[in-house]
């Protein structure tokens, strides 16, 4: 059974620092690009951050770029997402998504595209407010 489990989401003030883990199972972790993707109240879920089988190669959303940071480890089978400078517009629930492969991650539309991804975790919420 694959599982993907997301935690580290929290309440904190604009300009903080959060990090979010995401523990898979029930997978070859190291066969799957993953991401990170959220969706704020009342919005559509977006992509925020991708990353290739071995963490060569990252890809950002523009909002996100220079602040949040996607990183993998393999021999822990966790993803992880490093936010900082949060603003009140990051407020969302955050999905951890993996797809298998990499034949399509050099495309930019497969890598922002839900449909790419395959397993999804349940989400965490982030709220940045003061």
């Amino acid at each position: 059974q694959v599982q993907l489990v997301e935690s580290g989401g929290d309440m904190v003030q604009p300009g903080d620092s959060l990090s979010l883990s995401c523990v898979v199972s029930g997978l070859t972790f190291s066969s799957y690009s993953m991401a990170w993707f959220r969706q704020g109240p009342g919005k559509e879920r977006e992509f925020v951050a991708t990353i290739s089988l071995r963490g060569g190669n990252t890809y950002y959303e523009d909002s996100v770029r220079g602040r949040f940071t996607i990183s993998r480890d393999n021999a822990r089978n966790t993803l992880y997402l490093q936010m900082n400078s949060l603003k009140p517009e990051d407020t969302a629930v955050y999905y951890c998504a993996a797809g298998f492969g990499a034949s399509w991650f050099g495309s930019s539309r497969a890598r922002k595209s839900g449909r790419s991804y395959d397993h999804w975790g349940q989400g965490t919420q982030v709220t940045v407010s003061s």
